[in-house]
C-alpha cells in the first residue's frame, strides 16, 4: 500500500498546479475620433488587466453597474459645448456573459464623464 500512497500526493500536486481559469470579464474598447484618431485597448476585470490606461478605475466603475455600459453613471464635469463626436464601442463578456455597446458622445470630455473614465485612452 506504500506504493499507492506517493502516487496519490503526486496527482494532488498536478491539481495545484493546474493554470489559472481565463478571466470572466474582458473587454475590447475602441474609439474613433472625427479627426481621424481612433485608439483601441483591452480591459479585464477578475483579476485586473489589459492595457487600459486606469484599467483599475474602469474595471470598479463597471462593478458597480454589473458591466452593463448603458447604467454608468459618470461624474459631474463640466465640459465644452464644443462638437467633435466620438464613436465608442465595447465588445466582450462579463462575467462569463456576452457583452455589446455602441455609442456616440459629442466630443471626447463627455465621453470620459459620462462613461466614468471607461473611454478615456
Amino acid at each position: 500500500m506504500a506504493f499507492f500512497e506517493p502516487i496519490g500526493a503526486c496527482v494532488l500536486a498536478l491539481a495545484c498546479m493546474a493554470p489559472a481559469q481565463p478571466a470572466e470579464s474582458t473587454f475590447q474598447l475602441t474609439s474613433h475620433h472625427t479627426n481621424g484618431r481612433i485608439g483601441t485597448v483591452s480591459l479585464t476585470c477578475q483579476p485586473t488587466g489589459g492595457s487600459h490606461p486606469k484599467r483599475g478605475k474602469a474595471c470598479a466603475s463597471l462593478s458597480k453597474v454589473d458591466g452593463k455600459f448603458d447604467r454608468l453613471s459618470g461624474e459631474p464635469r463640466t465640459c465644452t459645448l464644443e462638437y467633435a463626436p466620438v464613436d465608442v464601442s465595447a465588445v466582450g463578456k462579463w462575467r462569463g456573459e456576452p457583452v455589446t455597446f455602441r455609442t456616440s458622445y459629442p466630443n471626447p470630455c463627455v465621453a470620459d464623464a459620462e462613461s466614468d473614465g471607461i473611454f478615456s485612452f
